[in-house]
């Protein structure tokens, strides 16, 4: 059998680069507004695919339930990949490259937020919500990794992991779900989990 501690070593010394190389700027600026989103009643809508996908769904979970359960106010996370009924309708009757932006038009009300979610920042369902979400005038935050994309380009704020590899962009866009939500819990809700 073979011996993976070299690969093992190698992946992890390459997370914890880029874990590094993170913009703490962004993420605050990113927190602000979800915080602002919370006060406001705003809805969160957030999407993606694949791996990307199951990220969104997870964003939801934790923000919905982990820290809502402590605040007041509640997160109005809207996971727009959760509905398989709905996407698979859309996807069959209209076309998968609109599964995103059908669930967006006549729904995002003004202050609504919109987080897209895409390792390559090129994934044309992703890209034409957030078109969408622009041309409403809302505040747009990309999740990507390599070059970032054309998401990169869209959107207002960006959330960047800067690897060219999607598996350590996918754990870094599950730490700063992780991380947001940490903070909250201490901010939010006097809870602080780093300390335990």
């Amino acid at each position: 059998m073979k011996n993976y501690k070299h690969e093992i070593s190698e992946y992890l010394e390459k997370e914890v680069e880029t874990l590094k190389s993170l913009d703490i700027a962004a993420i605050d600026q990113v927190m602000q507004l979800l915080e602002q989103a919370l006060s406001e009643e705003k809805t969160v809508y957030i999407f993606g695919n694949g791996g990307s996908a199951a990220t969104a769904s997870h964003f939801q979970n934790d923000f919905n339930k982990g820290v809502s359960e402590h605040t007041e106010k509640k997160f109005r996370f809207q996971c727009l990949n959760d509905n398989m009924a709905t996407i698979m309708a859309i996807a069959n009757d209209i076309g998968y490259e609109e599964v995103f932006r059908f669930q967006l038009q006549g729904r995002l009300q003004a202050g609504d937020l919109v987080i897209a979610i895409s390792g390559s920042g090129n994934s044309s369902n992703v890209l034409r919500a957030v078109e969408y979400a622009k041309d409403c005038g809302n505040t747009v935050i990309g999740v990507t990794g390599y070059d970032g994309g054309r998401l990169k380009e869209l959107c207002d704020v960006s959330l960047h992991a800067p690897v060219s590899s999607m598996q350590i962009t996918e754990d870094i866009h599950m730490v700063f779900d992780h991380l947001m939500m940490s903070v909250f819990y201490k901010a939010l809700c006097g809870i602080d989990h780093l300390s335990a």
